[in-house]
């Protein structure tokens, strides 16, 4: 059968399938791979032989699915954190598994301690101080590292306003790649990285700066912190579904490759721009692809050390524009109804999840998925007026009521009727 040929690996197994299979083909050599991949040598050939011998399937880790061995009873984990805020609140991890160590005979160490306490709340993870920076040599392999930025300049003086020039460029050779942007932010940035991988294929890093574009804000949830992991923002989501690593630079001059491409092109690309009377974005990129970016390359890009390749081709059947999109969280409403950046939206499929998600895609075209499926919606353009109290009591229609035969009403209608139809003498005299 065909589904037994599909093999369910994360892209992080499918880049080092890729470098594997460069070692493989004797292109590089397992030293080499070793370093690229982060692995051991030895690491690197026991992998090796198992692809060998299974084929692509043997990049796939034995041990997925299955509990670790080391896995500490849960009935331990809950003693302990309630010895800990009974006893040791306040206590640091180190300190209290000591502690613990030495007054109960529980030996758990520190680091194990540390996580659990930071899941269950009693405990923050402390920011380390910055570590000292200094020059380092350019990557051995095109593809193994670029460098993104965008750069907010009057690109084209004063014939029209300040853009954005969103630029990549090749931390081995210099290959630079830019194109021309109203604003620096998420969807130039997906549409950029789409064009770049498709010209280029999918590097094996980024190395960007803390933008908000490319770094969340978000303070990290309690699984995060428990994995180690940050919260990413949407286009670092997208890079991480994409196999590709992220790496945030605390100062410009970590990344002074790119800061660096930003003042030549400052001086010499708005000169051609102004030479040429290009005055729009629209005509600037058409002269970047069509011409600029290839002959700047051809006077500024420099060999690399070793001839390998690391960019990874796109993924057959991988749906980039599902991918590089904004995705949103949304509640539905009782009347069917959610609510995205200041509109409302009306769900037209009975849906039994609450929840959905909104994507923004790079084209402009809005998609909304339940499940993992999209679902039909059409906006609402007027909002339904909410009435006012007084506007409900003013549009109340009156009930009739027939008093009972015994109504105080009725008495006095009679009493005064009676009066009238035989009056007192005393009045009659």
């Amino acid at each position: 059968m065909a589904g037994k040929d599909i093999i369910m690996a994360t892209q992080k197994e499918l880049k080092r399938l890729h470098v594997i299979h460069k070692a493989i083909e004797g292109q590089i050599t397992q030293a080499e791979a070793a370093k690229i991949a982060r692995l051991s040598e030895r690491q690197i050939r026991r992998i090796v032989k198992r692809i060998r011998e299974e084929g692509d399937k043997g990049i796939i880790h034995k041990s997925r699915g299955r509990a670790s061995n080391r896995s500490k009873p849960q009935k331990l984990k809950d003693g302990l954190i309630e010895l800990y805020q009974q006893k040791y609140m306040g206590f640091g991890p180190t300190l209290a598994a000591e502690k613990i160590s030495e007054q109960q005979g529980i030996y758990i160490s520190d680091e194990t301690l540390r996580l659990w306490l930071i899941e269950a709340g009693l405990w923050e993870k402390k920011r380390k101080g910055r570590t000292h920076r200094q020059w380092r040599q350019r990557k051995e392999h095109c593809g193994q590292m670029v460098q993104m930025d965008g750069s907010h300049h009057k690109w084209f003086e004063d014939r029209s306003s300040e853009s954005v020039l969103m630029a990549y460029i090749d931390d081995a050779t210099g290959r630079a790649y830019f194109r021309f942007y109203e604003y620096e932010g998420t969807i130039p940035a997906m549409d950029s990285f789409f064009r770049y991988i498709r010209k280029h294929g999918i590097p094996m890093s980024i190395y960007f700066d803390r933008h908000t574009t490319y770094k969340s804000t978000a303070k990290p949830t309690i699984q995060e912190e428990i994995n180690g992991d940050e919260p990413l923002s949407e286009f670092g989501r997208a890079l991480k579904e994409l196999g590709v690593e992220l790496i945030h630079a605390y100062s410009p001059q970590a990344k002074g490759r790119i800061e660096r491409l930003f003042k030549a092109l400052q001086d010499r690309l708005v000169k051609e721009l102004r030479l040429r009377g290009i005055s729009t974005i629209d005509e600037a990129n058409k002269f970047l692809d069509s011409h600029y970016i290839k002959e700047f390359n051809r006077r500024f890009r420099i060999k690399a050390a070793s001839n390998v390749n690391l960019h990874r081709p796109i993924p057959e059947g991988i749906d980039l524009k599902k991918i590089l999109c904004i995705r949103t969280e949304r509640t539905v409403r009782n009347d069917f109804t959610i609510s995205h950046k200041g509109n409302l939206y009306q769900i037209e499929e009975v849906i039994t999840n609450k929840k959905v998600i909104v994507e923004e895609h790079m084209d402009g075209k809005m998609i909304i998925t339940n499940n993992g499926r999209s679902i039909k919606f059409q906006s609402i353009l007027i909002r339904p007026e909410i009435e006012s109290k007084e506007k409900k009591r003013k549009r109340r229609i009156p009930t009739s009521h027939t008093p009972s035969q015994d109504h105080p009403w009725r008495k006095t209608y009679r009493k005064t009727a009676a009066m009238k139809n035989n009056p007192p003498l005393e009045a009659v005299a």
